[in-house]
């Protein structure tokens, strides 16, 4: 599942992410990703006589408004952590919710387990605002359309 969304297969004014509990106004962009190891079992012959399914990886990124990667920071230090990548995985869940129009069926993304790993500041000069994305990994994704 790698979910790349365009503005032909949905409006992103359609969208919502929650995160911590609130909803990220301040959303810029964001990607999910499910891989699975696959690999080749060989046997007599050079060519390949099945091919094995091995682990699973869950990853992603957000990408945020300067002032949203701030909210989350400080909500950080105020539960006791340095920032948001110290947070426990246990309690961060991102929520995607988007429909191309407003009477279709709403297609939801879970990210559950969720460890942010990398945290920091890029700006450029004459930026007019502070994009910073956050990148992750997760123990599970999950997809729905209700």
């Amino acid at each position: 599942m790698n979910v790349n969304i365009t503005s032909s297969e949905c409006a992103w004014s359609q969208f919502e992410i929650k995160l911590l509990g609130r909803t990220i106004k301040g959303l810029r962009g964001f990607s999910l990703k499910k891989e699975v190891e696959k690999e080749h079992l060989y046997g007599s012959g050079s060519d390949p006589i099945d091919i094995m399914t091995g682990n699973k990886k869950y990853d992603g990124n957000i990408k945020l408004l300067g002032f949203e990667a701030d909210a989350m920071n400080k909500a950080a230090k105020i539960a006791g952590y340095d920032d948001i990548t110290e947070v426990p995985h246990e309690t961060i869940v991102i929520t995607v919710s988007y429909k191309k129009r407003a009477t279709d069926a709403i297609s939801t993304y879970v990210a559950s387990g969720v460890a942010f790993t990398e945290t920091g500041v890029e700006l450029e000069q004459n930026a007019k605002n502070r994009e910073i994305t956050l990148p992750f990994i997760a123990m599970n994704i999950s997809h729905s359309v209700a």
